[in-house]
C-alpha cells in the first residue's frame, strides 16, 4: 500500500506575477515583467497579467479554496516591487500588509505558508540602473529585501524559500531572451546565474537572523537530459547539457563548486574568494521543481554546451496522454533518477518536491447529475497520480523526501504563454474571475485526507461548486 507518513506535506504553489494582477495598486513598482509584457507585440499578454487571477483583490477567495483542499501547505512568492518598489530602500507598508493579510489567512486555515522571496519579477529599478542580477551589488540589495521580509513574518512564517529556478531565470531571460528582461548574451547568462546564487546564500543569513527557528531551502529545476542516440559524442553532449542545466545550480549550493564543465571554458561564473562559502550555506531543505526531461545531441556550433536539446522533437506535437499541452513529455521515471543522484551524489539531502505538474486543455461543462459545473480533466488525475508513485518509490529507495507541491493551485499566467496554458487544480475563468475546483483538485483532496495513493487515484464522479 503506498501510504504517506502524516509528517509528509501535501501542498500546491503559485507565484506573484502570475496570479496578483493589480501591477500599479498600493505603491507596486514595475518589474521587468512589466517592461517585457509591455513591449510592441505583447499586447495578449500585457492584458493577461495586469488582471491575472485577480488574486491581490480575491486572495480570500483563493486562501478559502486552499483550506477546502485540505492542503497541508500553500507555497506563494512575495513581488519585491510590492516590497520595495526601486528595489532598495524602506519597505512599501501596503504591500507588506497585504502578505501578512495572506500568512493570517492561511494559518487561520491550518495551512502552513511557504513563501518565496523571489520569482522571477525584479524590480525594474535595478534592471534599468546596474543591469539586475548581472551586478553583483544586486546580491546585496536581495539581502536587505529579505531581512525585511523576513522581521515582518517571521514571527508567523517558519518555512522560507529564497530564490525560485536560478538557472531557468538566467537562460530564458538573459541567454535566450525569451522571458524578462529580455537579454540575449553568453556572458550575461553566467553572470546572473552566480550573482543570484550569491543572492541566495547572503539571504539565508538574513531570514535566520530575523526569524527565529525559519527553516530555509531554495527551489531548484532539475531536467534530466539524455543522449538523443546511443552515441559517445551525444553522451558528451548530455553530459555538458546536465552540467549547464542543473550541475550549474545543485553543484555550489550542495558541493560549494561548479561542475568542472562549466569553467572550462572561456566564459566563466564571475567567482570572487569567499562566494562559494556563502552559496553553500547549509539548507534545511532543497526544492526540487521536476516537470520532463530532454534529449541531447552533439552540436558543435551551439555555445557553452555544444549539445542541441530542443532539436528532437518539434514542440508543437499535439497533445495525448504522453505529452502535455506544453509539449513537454510525460516521463515520470525522471523524478526516480533525480532523487537517486541527490541520495548518491549530493549526500541524500532533506527534500521538498516544491513544483510538479502538468498543463491540458481543459474546459468547464455542466454535469448532467448535479446541474453544476465540471472540469473533468482526467490526464491531469492520472498525472499526479503517477508523478506521486515516482516519489512514494524514491522515499522506499532511501529519498529523504519530505513534501510535494502541485503546480499550480489555480490556473495563471504562464510567461510567455500568457492565458494560454492551464496547471491549476483550480479552474479561472479570466472573464468573470469566477473558479472552479476540477476533478484533479478533487482527487488531490482525497489524497491528502486519506494519504493513500492507491486507495484516492479514482476519479470523482461527482460535479464541483463555483467558488
Amino acid at each position: 500500500m503506498d501510504r504517506f507518513s502524516d509528517g509528509f506535506l501535501f501542498g500546491a504553489s503559485s507565484s506573484a506575477f502570475q496570479i496578483e494582477g493589480s501591477l500599479d495598486r498600493d505603491g507596486r513598482g514595475p518589474s521587468v515583467w512589466d517592461a517585457f509584457i509591455a513591449r510592441p507585440g505583447r499586447e495578449r499578454l500585457r492584458s493577461d497579467a495586469a488582471t491575472a487571477c485577480d488574486h491581490y483583490a480575491r486572495w480570500a477567495d483563493d486562501v478559502a479554496i486552499a483550506g477546502e483542499l485540505g492542503l497541508d501547505a500553500y507555497r506563494f512568492s512575495v513581488s519585491w516591487p510590492r516590497i520595495q518598489p526601486d528595489g532598495r530602500g524602506e519597505p512599501n507598508r501596503a504591500g507588506l500588509d497585504f502578505y501578512s493579510r495572506l500568512v493570517d489567512g492561511l494559518l487561520e486555515r491550518d495551512v502552513r505558508p511557504f513563501p518565496t522571496l523571489f520569482h522571477w519579477d525584479l524590480p525594474l529599478a535595478l534592471q534599468r540602473d546596474s543591469g539586475g542580477f548581472r551586478d553583483r551589488d544586486t546580491a546585496a540589495r536581495f539581502e536587505d529585501y529579505a531581512g525585511i521580509v523576513a522581521r515582518a513574518l517571521g514571527d508567523r512564517v517558519k518555512d522560507w524559500i529564497t530564490i525560485n529556478e536560478p538557472f531557468e531565470y538566467a537562460c530564458f531571460g538573459h541567454l535566450f531572451g525569451t522571458h524578462a528582461p529580455g537579454v540575449k548574451s553568453p556572458l550575461a547568462y553566467l553572470q546572473v546565474v552566480h550573482h543570484q546564487l550569491l543572492a541566495h546564500g547572503r539571504a539565508v543569513s538574513a531570514i535566520r537572523s530575523e526569524a527565529a527557528g525559519a527553516r530555509v531551502g531554495i527551489a531548484l529545476s532539475w531536467t534530466p537530459v539524455h543522449p538523443l542516440r546511443d552515441t559517445e559524442a551525444d553522451e558528451k553532449a548530455a553530459a555538458r547539457a546536465n552540467a549547464f542545466m542543473n550541475g550549474v545550480s545543485f553543484d555550489p549550493i550542495l558541493l560549494g563548486r561548479y561542475p568542472a564543465l562549466v569553467t572550462r571554458g572561456l566564459l566563466r561564473p564571475p567567482v570572487r574568494d569567499g562566494d562559494f562559502e556563502t552559496i553553500s550555506t547549509p539548507l534545511d531543505f532543497v526544492g526540487l521543481n521536476y516537470y520532463s526531461r530532454e534529449k541531447a545531441r552533439n552540436a558543435p556550433l551551439v555555445p557553452f554546451i555544444r549539445a542541441d536539446v530542443t532539436g528532437k522533437e518539434p514542440r508543437e506535437l499535439p497533445e495525448s496522454d504522453d505529452r502535455t499541452a506544453m509539449g513537454w513529455e510525460v516521463y515520470h521515471r525522471g523524478l526516480v533518477e533525480i532523487l537517486a543522484e541527490l541520495r548518491g551524489r549530493y549526500g541524500n539531502p532533506p527534500v521538498i518536491v516544491t513544483e510538479f505538474g502538468s498543463a491540458w486543455s481543459d474546459s468547464v461543462e455542466t454535469d448532467a447529475a448535479t446541474g453544476r459545473a465540471r472540469v473533468g480533466d482526467t490526464r491531469r488525475v492520472r498525472y499526479l497520480r503517477d508523478a506521486l508513485a515516482a516519489m512514494r518509490s524514491a522515499i522506499e529507495a532511501g529519498s529523504d523526501l519530505r513534501g510535494a507541491f502541485v503546480w499550480s493551485l489555480t490556473d495563471n499566467f504562464e510567461w510567455a504563454e500568457g492565458n494560454a496554458k492551464r496547471f491549476g487544480l483550480v479552474h479561472v475563468d479570466y472573464g468573470t474571475q469566477a473558479r472552479t475546483v476540477k476533478d484533479s483538485g478533487r482527487w488531490y483532496a482525497g489524497l491528502i485526507a486519506s494519504r493513500v495513493l492507491d486507495a484516492s487515484s479514482r476519479v470523482l464522479e461527482t460535479g464541483s461548486e463555483d467558488t
